[in-house]
């Protein structure tokens, strides 16, 4: 049985009731931030961490990243949303897919890759004393969401650092991605970020 994990975001929002706690958000790209800001900076004090070593070229890495800042400094919220920038560690992803080069996307690569962005995160999060860790990669349709938040919910108990369940997909979250995108006049790149997500899209 599917688990709605939208709903228990908004049951740990809640919770909360008149504290605002702190939030470290891994993001993939600004697009996918977009639609996940809107949902949170009312409930917490966002940092987006960019931490995305599977992204290439490197050119790809940066104007992504770029973008990301961008955004952030363009969207107004209630609370300021603040910046953490990472090394690219291109290396980290191309010792994970050793093995893995002809997986098919969604397969075994993508969820170590999913794993590295996220554990990364968490490890930060406690480094430096957040109250919560979370992804925006739940915003993707071509994303499992019940897979993600199982691996959030296994490095919250590794870590002992509260992760925040979500499917921002859900509530039209998509579509706001799309709508925020087009206001702000973000880049939205056609594939995930490797160069097998490309060579996949370029294929389909």
């Amino acid at each position: 049985m599917k688990i709605n994990y939208d709903l228990k975001m908004q049951d740990i929002i809640k919770s909360n009731n008149d504290y605002v706690p702190t939030l470290l958000l891994h993001s993939c790209c600004a697009p996918c931030s977009s639609a996940c800001l809107k949902k949170l900076c009312d409930y917490f004090k966002v940092t987006i961490i960019y931490y995305n070593p599977n992204i290439e070229p490197y050119d790809e890495y940066l104007k992504r990243k770029e973008e990301q800042k961008r955004f952030i400094k363009e969207y107004k919220t209630k609370y300021p949303v603040e910046f953490l920038d990472c090394d690219y560690d291109h290396d980290v992803f191309v010792d994970l897919s050793k093995g893995l080069e002809q997986e098919p996307e969604r397969g075994k690569r993508c969820l170590k890759c999913y794993r590295a962005r996220m554990e990364y995160t968490a490890v930060k999060a406690k480094e430096l004393g957040f109250n919560y860790f979370s992804t925006t990669l739940t915003l993707s349709p071509l994303k499992d969401s019940q897979v993600l938040n199982l691996i959030g919910e296994s490095l919250e108990k590794k870590y002992n650092i509260k992760f925040l369940y979500s499917d921002f997909k859900k509530r039209n979250g998509n579509l706001d991605s799309i709508y925020l995108s087009k206001l702000y006049n973000l880049y939205r790149q056609d594939y995930c970020g490797c160069n097998y997500s490309k060579i996949k899209n370029i294929e389909d």
